[in-house]
């Protein structure tokens, strides 16, 4: 499974892809659902992600440059973070599944091959991702992963917190190494647009 992933990553250089990324916090019980659209794209320097959610707000998150920007339109608000010193980490997270290379998981994860999942009509493989370093264990116990072996992305993606809570990402209508408006890699900001930094 790994060295599909390999091979998928040399032929990858861009996915664009329905997005339904359900949040769930164990303390009060409850998920949070949003949908929208997610973009990646390889450049020679780096992986670039673009998040669209429409629903049920309109949020908007860019990974370009070494940072991650937040925009929210509701309040016209970018809340920036530099990924400084995790940026390898960050951008393995997010590459996960979509460009990332089976050998780098092995590096940053002890991989482990959980069966064999259906998901709409493709038959996945599920990976189990325990996390090697204490930095990544900290943000995440475990990652689950269900690849779909032809195409060597993923069509699902589940983040457990230490504390329990999870986000589900499924992703669907995949488009695989088309070229997407350089518009999308920028955020729509106004004129009077606030930027913080935390």
């Amino acid at each position: 499974m790994l060295s599909q992933m390999d091979a998928a990553a040399t032929r990858f250089r861009s996915a664009e892809a329905d997005l339904t990324s359900i949040q769930y916090q164990k303390v009060v019980n409850d998920t949070d659902t949003q949908k929208g659209k997610v973009y990646f794209r390889r450049t020679s320097k780096e992986l670039q992600m673009a998040i669209d959610i429409t629903d049920p707000d309109l949020k908007y998150v860019l990974l370009t440059d070494s940072k991650v920007r937040l925009y929210q339109p509701r309040i016209d608000q970018v809340t920036e973070y530099s990924l400084g010193k995790n940026r390898s980490d960050i951008e393995g997270m997010f590459a996960l599944g979509f460009g990332g290379r089976g050998d780098d998981l092995l590096k940053s994860f002890d991989v482990e091959l959980a069966g064999t999942e259906t998901i709409d009509g493709v038959k996945t493989s599920k990976l189990q991702l325990t996390p090697k370093t204490d930095r990544v264990k900290n943000m995440f116990s475990r990652i689950e992963l269900w690849i779909d072996p032809a195409r060597g992305i993923s069509l699902r993606q589940q983040f457990w917190e230490p504390s329990g809570d999870y986000r589900l990402a499924n992703y669907s209508n995949i488009k695989m190494n088309h070229r997407i408006p350089e518009s999308v890699f920028k955020l729509k900001t106004t004129k009077r647009t606030k930027t913080v930094t935390p």
